[in-house]
C-alpha cells in the first residue's frame, strides 16, 4: 500500500469515529428536556463519561500494545454503534449517567487507539498530517450532528441507529485495512515509568491540551443549548451551532498542517488561541444573536490545532514511550474535553451559562503562556534534554 493511501485511510477511521458521538451531542438539549432534568442535574449526568474515561484510557493502553490500534478499532466501532443507543432509553439523571459511562470505556480505546496510529504514522512518514487527521474527526462530528438535522421527523432512536450502524460497519472496513506499521502491534509495551520520571515537557503540554479540550467539551456540550435558551422559536434547530462549530473546527484542522510550516508551532499556537478566546468573547458578550453564530466559528478555528500540535510535541519527546507519552496526553486532553462541561454545568446552574462558559477566557489566558512548551525537540540532543527536563514529583 502506498503512503497516500495510507494517509486517506486513516484520515477516513478518524472522519468515521465521532459521526456516532455527534448524533448523541444533537440530542442533549431534546434529552435535557424529555427527562425534566436542570442543568446541574444534566451536568452530573454528563460525568458518567470522563469518569469512565479515565480507568478506561488506562486499560486501553495496555489493550493496544497487546493487540494494537487496528484490531482495537475494528472491534469498538461495533460497540460504539451499540452502546451510543443506551443514553437515548435512559429514565433518568442516573440511567443516563450509567449509559454514558458504558460508552465511555469504548470511546476511551478508540481515541488512544486513533491518536496512536496517527502519531507513529506522521514519524514513519516524516511528514505533517495529525492537523489534517484531526481535521476530518471534527468533520466526523459536525456530519453527525448534521445527520441529525436533516433526518428530523425520524424518530430518535432510528436516527442514532442509522448513522452509528453505517459509520461502525464502515468502520470496521478500514481499520483493518490500515497497514501495520513497524513497532505498533508487536505484543509488548515499554517498562511502565513512575510518576516522577514522566519528562516536564510532557505534562506542561498535557495541561495546556487539557485546556484546549475543556474549550471542544464545552462548545460541543452546551452550544446546543445556549443557542436554544437565547433563540427559542428555532430551539428545534440548535444543533445547528455545533455544527457550526464542528465545521470551523474541521476547517482549521485541514489549514493547520500548511500554517504550522508556516507559521512555526508555537505561534500558530498562540495565536490560535488568540482566536477562540476573541470567539468566546463573541459568544457570552451582550452582542446580538448573529454575534454568537460568529463567535461559535471563531472558537473552532481557535481551538482547531490545539490538540493535534500537542499529539506530535508528546510523539517527538521519546521514541521508546512514543505511545504512553501520547496515552498520557490522551487521558488528561479527554479528561478536559469530559470533565469541563459538567463543570460548566454546575457554574451555569447557578450563575447562568454565560457565566459558566466564561471560566474558560482566564483558561485560555494561561494557554497561551504554555505553548511554548510545544516547541519541536530536534535532534538527539533534544531529545536527552526533553527526557532531563522532569518534575520534581515524588
Amino acid at each position: 500500500m502506498t503512503p497516500r493511501q495510507t494517509i486517506l485511510l486513516t484520515m477516513a477511521v478518524f472522519a468515521l469515529q465521532p459521526l456516532a458521538f455527534g448524533a448523541w451531542l444533537a440530542l442533549i438539549p431534546q434529552i435535557k428536556a424529555e427527562l425534566g432534568l436542570s442543568k446541574s442535574e444534566l451536568a452530573i449526568a454528563l460525568l458518567g463519561n470522563p469518569i469512565a474515561v479515565i480507568p478506561g484510557l488506562q486499560l486501553a493502553g495496555r489493550v493496544l500494545a497487546r493487540f494494537g490500534p487496528r484490531r482495537v478499532l475494528a472491534v469498538c466501532f461495533p460497540l460504539q454503534a451499540v452502546l451510543i443507543l443506551l443514553p437515548l432509553f435512559a429514565v433518568g439523571q442516573w440511567s443516563l449517567f450509567t449509559a454514558l459511562a458504558a460508552y465511555g470505556i469504548v470511546m476511551a480505546h478508540l481515541q488512544v487507539s486513533l491518536n496512536v496510529y496517527a502519531g507513529r504514522l506522521e514519524k514513519s512518514l516524516g511528514l505533517v498530517v495529525m492537523n489534517r487527521c484531526h481535521g476530518f474527526w471534527a468533520l466526523g462530528l459536525m456530519g453527525g450532528a448534521l445527520a441529525m438535522a436533516l433526518l428530523v421527523g425520524v424518530p430518535d432512536v432510528w436516527r442514532v441507529f442509522l448513522i452509528s450502524g453505517l459509520s461502525g460497519a464502515a468502520g470496521v472496513v478500514v481499520a483493518l485495512r490500515l497497514p501495520r506499521l513497524a513497532g505498533a502491534e508487536e505484543g509488548r509495551a515499554p517498562p511502565r515509568r513512575a510518576l516522577r520520571r514522566l519528562p516536564a515537557a510532557l505534562i506542561l503540554i498535557s495541561v495546556f491540551a487539557l485546556i484546549i479540550g475543556m474549550t471542544e467539551g464545552a462548545m460541543a456540550d452546551w452550544s446546543a443549548v445556549y443557542l436554544a435558551e437565547r433563540w427559542p422559536e428555532g430551539a428545534e434547530r440548535a444543533g445547528i451551532a455545533v455544527s457550526i462549530y464542528a465545521g470551523c473546527l474541521a476547517a482549521g484542522r485541514f489549514l493547520g498542517d500548511a500554517a504550522k510550516t508556516s507559521l512555526g508551532t508555537v505561534r500558530l499556537a498562540r495565536n490560535a488561541v488568540l482566536v477562540a478566546v476573541l470567539g468566546l468573547v463573541l459568544v457570552i458578550g451582550p452582542w446580538p444573536l448573529w454575534g454568537a453564530f460568529v463567535g461559535f466559528a471563531l472558537v473552532g478555528l481557535g481551538a482547531s490545532v490545539g490538540f493535534p500540535l500537542a499529539v506530535s510535541a508528546v510523539a517527538a519527546l521519546d521514541d521508546l514511550y512514543e505511545g504512553a507519552n501520547i496515552a498520557v496526553l490522551s487521558t488528561i486532553a479527554l479528561t478536559g474535553f469530559l470533565t469541563g462541561p459538567p463543570t460548566i454545568g454546575f457554574l451555569a446552574d447557578a450563575f447562568g451559562l454565560r457565566i459558566g462558559l466564561g471560566v474558560l477566557l482566564p483558561l485560555l489566558v494561561l494557554a497561551l503562556w504554555l505553548a511554548r512548551w510545544l516547541a519541536p525537540v530536534t535532534g538527539a540532543v533534544g531529545a536527552q534534554n526533553a527526557d532531563s527536563a522532569r518534575l520534581p514529583i515524588g
